[in-house]
This record gives C-alpha cells, sequence and structure tokens, in this order.
C-alpha cells in the first residue's frame, strides 16, 4: 500500500511539474485529481459506481478554490458529476441529476419566477404560455387520434358498498392501458371523477394503500379508477420495465389520463364537472401536471411531490422537456397552475417536500390571492413521517374530496367519527388482471415491443417541439 501511495504521489508531482502545462491543457487523470483533492483538503470521496476511471479533467489544478465544496464543483461538473455531502469531510460521487437542485437554488429560482407575475392578468398570460409549451414540449400539440374503440371490462366484484371493473384502454393504435374502476354500489344523480395514477411504489396499482384510497373514494360516492404507469403492471405484457425510464414514457402516461377522462367523463352516471385526480411520488408528478394541462380537473391533491428544488427523477416525470418552458419552470409553477380550482398539497419532512410550509406553500397562496381564493389551497405537512401516501395522509385528503366533490364521508366513519378503513376489501393481484393471467383478453392487435410505439406514434413528433 505504501509503494502504491509513493508511486501515486509521485505520479502526481509529476504531472505538475511536466506533463501541466497549456499545451496539454494541464491535463490529469480524474483519479489522480481526487487523490490530490482528498489530501490538500482532508477529506475522503467514496466513488461507489465507479464513476471515475477513465475520465480526465483538462485545466485540473486551475479549478482549485480556497473552498472545497467550490473545488469539487469546479472539477466534477466539466464530467458531469457532484459530490454529495455525507458527512464531516466526506462525500460521494454521483453522476449529475437533472431534476435536482439545492434547496437554496429551488428558492432562488422561485422567488425569480414570482417576479414575473403581478396579478391574475398577468398571472393567466404566464399560465397560457406554459400550457402551450408543455403540450409542445410533450409532442401533445395536436393530440393524436383516439383509436375510438372500446374498452375492454372484465370480472366486475361487489364489495361493501362499492364494485370494481378491470379495464383496458386503448390510447393509441395497440396501445393499452389497463387499470381498476371502483364504483359506488348505489349512485344517486350523477357521482363525481377521480383519477388515481399510481406513483413507483412497490406492485402499483396492486398495492394495499392503492386498493384502500380507491375503494374509501368509491364508497364515500365517487366514480375512481387507478391506472398503471407505462411500462408498469400490465403495460409489461407490451413492453420491457427499462422501457419506463424512456423519455416517451412522460408523454404516454400523459396522453393515458387524457383518454381515461375522455372515458369517464362520457359514463351516463359520471359528472363531467366534478373530476379530481390524486397520486403519490411519480403519482403526485403526474397530479401537478394533468392539472395544469387540462381544466377539466377541478380538485387535486399531489402527495409528497411538491418541491421548488426536486423535479422527479424519474424520466416519466422529467425526461420531456416542459420544465424548460417559458425560459424555465417548476413544479410548483407548475402547481400553481391549478389556481384557483380546490387543491391540498400533502407534503412531509422525510423527502423533498420538506421545506413546503415555508417556501412551496407561501408561494401558491399568493398565486391563489390573485383569485381571492386563499381558501382553495391547503397544505397538510407531516413533518416527522417519510415518502408515502399512509393512512395519516390519506385522512385530509378524504376530507378534502369530501368537502368540494360533494363525497358522504359519514359513509366511512365510525361511530366516533374517525374515519375507517376497514370495510374495504384488499385483493390478490390475478383478481385485478384485465388481460387474465393467460392473455386471454388480450387484443391480437396489441403493440408487443417499444419500437412498435415509436412508429405508432411517429406522426405526433414534431422537429419544432423544442420549449422557447
Amino acid at each position: 500500500m505504501r509503494t502504491t501511495a509513493f508511486l501515486l504521489l509521485f505520479f502526481i508531482n509529476s504531472l505538475s511539474s511536466s506533463a501541466q502545462n497549456s499545451d496539454t491543457q494541464y491535463a490529469m487523470p480524474l483519479s489522480a485529481v481526487i487523490k490530490d483533492i482528498e489530501a490538500r483538503y482532508g477529506i475522503t470521496i467514496r466513488d461507489p459506481e465507479k464513476l471515475v476511471p477513465g475520465k480526465t479533467i483538462t485545466y485540473a489544478q486551475w479549478r482549485y478554490r480556497v473552498d472545497v465544496e467550490q473545488t469539487l464543483s469546479n472539477v466534477l461538473t466539466s464530467v458531469d458529476l457532484v459530490a454529495q455531502k455525507e458527512g464531516d469531510k466526506k462525500y460521494k460521487l454521483k453522476k449529475y441529476q437533472y431534476h435536482r437542485t439545492t434547496v437554496e437554488e429551488g428558492k432562488e429560482k422561485l422567488e425569480y419566477l414570482s417576479g414575473l407575475y403581478h396579478d391574475q392578468a398577468s398571472w393567466e398570460n404566464r399560465k397560457a404560455e406554459l400550457r402551450t409549451c408543455m403540450l409542445k414540449a410533450l409532442q401533445l400539440d395536436p393530440l393524436p387520434e383516439s383509436p375510438g374503440s372500446k374498452p375492454i371490462i372484465t370480472n366486475k366484484r361487489k364489495m361493501n358498498g362499492y364494485t370494481i371493473e378491470n379495464i383496458a384502454i386503448e390510447t393509441l393504435a395497440g396501445l393499452y392501458v389497463c387499470g381498476s374502476i371502483y364504483k359506488p354500489s348505489i349512485i344517486k344523480g350523477k357521482a363525481p371523477i377521480i383519477l388515481s395514477p399510481n406513483g413507483h411504489i412497490p406492485i402499483g396499482r396492486y398495492h394495499e394503500s392503492v386498493q384502500v384510497r380507491c375503494a374509501m373514494l368509491a364508497r364515500m360516492g365517487a366514480i375512481v379508477m387507478n391506472y398503471d404507469l407505462f411500462a408498469y403492471g400490465e403495460s409489461l405484457l407490451q413492453f420491457k420495465p427499462e422501457d419506463h425510464r424512456r423519455s416517451l414514457a412522460m408523454t404516454i402516461q400523459a396522453l393515458n389520463s387524457f383518454r381515461i377522462l375522455d372515458y369517464l367523463a362520457s359514463l351516463p352516471k359520471a359528472d363531467p364537472e366534478r373530476i379530481a385526480i390524486t397520486g403519490a411520488s411519480g403519482g403526485g408528478s403526474h397530479s401537478m401536471l394533468m392539472t395544469a394541462l387540462d381544466d377539466r380537473i377541478k380538485v387535486s391533491v399531489p402527495v409528497v411531490m411538491l418541491s421548488c428544488y426536486f423535479y422527479g427523477g424519474c424520466p416519466c416525470e422529467s425526461g420531456m422537456p416542459i420544465h424548460l418552458c417559458g425560459k424555465g419552470t417548476n413544479n410548483v409553477e407548475l402547481a400553481a397552475m391549478a389556481a384557483p380550482r380546490p387543491q391540498l398539497v400533502i407534503s412531509d419532512g422525510g423527502d423533498w417536500s420538506d421545506h413546503v410550509p415555508e417556501i412551496e406553500y407561501p408561494y401558491l397562496q399568493k398565486i391563489y390571492n390573485y383569485y381571492n381564493k386563499t381558501e382553495n389551497i391547503e397544505n397538510a405537512h407531516f413533518p416527522d413521517e417519510g415518502h408515502d401516501y399512509a393512512c395519516s395522509k390519506r385522512a385530509p385528503m378524504y376530507r378534502f374530496m369530501a368537502k368540494h366533490l360533494g363525497l358522504d364521508i359519514k359513509v366511512v366513519q365510525n361511530k366516533a367519527g374517525e374515519l375507517d378503513e376497514s370495510g374495504c376489501t384488499i385483493e390478490e393481484t390475478k383478481a385485478m388482471l384485465v388481460f387474465g393471467e393467460d392473455r386471454i383478453h388480450m387484443h391480437d392487435n396489441a403493440i408487443k415491443s417499444f419500437d412498435e410505439l415509436e412508429k405508432v406514434f411517429n406522426n405526433t413528433f414534431r422537429s419544432d417541439s423544442h420549449p422557447q
């Protein structure tokens, strides 16, 4: 080990004294630069993903500064790496994360955005600019033609105060989005609609917490549809898991929601004037996006996702350049596009929504105040909880939906007036499959690969779809 360390120091000194000059752009292997920085500043730098080998830094030591943080930034930015602090004088190397900034940078960006408008009229102009650009960035302007086929509906089940049906809707020729529709057992008049997009929760729409929230809302009087992410759940019958991390996933998920909303709003017992959406994590990102894009959505409850410094780490949340619209936006401005429609932001202290009460929420209040509707924006913050859609977070959502959609919350309360989810049935995955375990209900025209999807979708690609 001593021999290796000696040779490395000799190599670094040799580079500094002879090989490094302007003719060679003062070039050094990144591995040597890292060792030099560790020795000079008395820190340790881990490379768990083995990102260093093979990389070279030009003008390496000219990037050094008195402050180690600035030095690391200057050195690593040139090779798209960042140093994440793990403790006192301890750092970990990671790939550059385009979807994440610091809290301070996020706050600064939000203050800048807030200065772009000062009243309802100027905000409406900004909102219109953003929406137009976002649809183009998603390559959904115009929307591709709908196949117009009837949904595939299978296996209706009767539960305690609600029913469940499995459904697949063809959103492009041969492309299906699968889900579960929960309906009240008895619908008097017309029922409100609630979209329940999934996040990156294990087993997706089959997860117990997802089934419970949909069942509760149906028992309260709503028609609720929970549906798969692209290349999740039954979508894996058409695509590979890795296809979920392609940028087009963001577009397909938006298109799926438009088509689902079209279908649900056409149901004879549905009220197209009372439509809501709620989801957590990636489903929270999608809830904010769809509410910004579609005025038919009247109530929104994004969960554990609103943040001024995090845009969503999955390409299905940030893979298309919607955040470059309007010379740069963020998820908080997107959430503000819901105004003055009722919106409940649910946040916690264990993820990137940790600063909502003091940073993001006051900004939203300002926008809602342009309409004199600050009573329509609420925040339920759980400082001691983490990234989930647990019972504690579902409770304020149920009350908010009941308040703004006219749902009967008493149906799901016990004698003490407490919310009671025990009347909801948790099903096995096989009961929730639209196509069945043997795919017997899948149509022959179903797309079988991502390449096929791209060919079908090709007519929606535009060379001028880049945001300005």
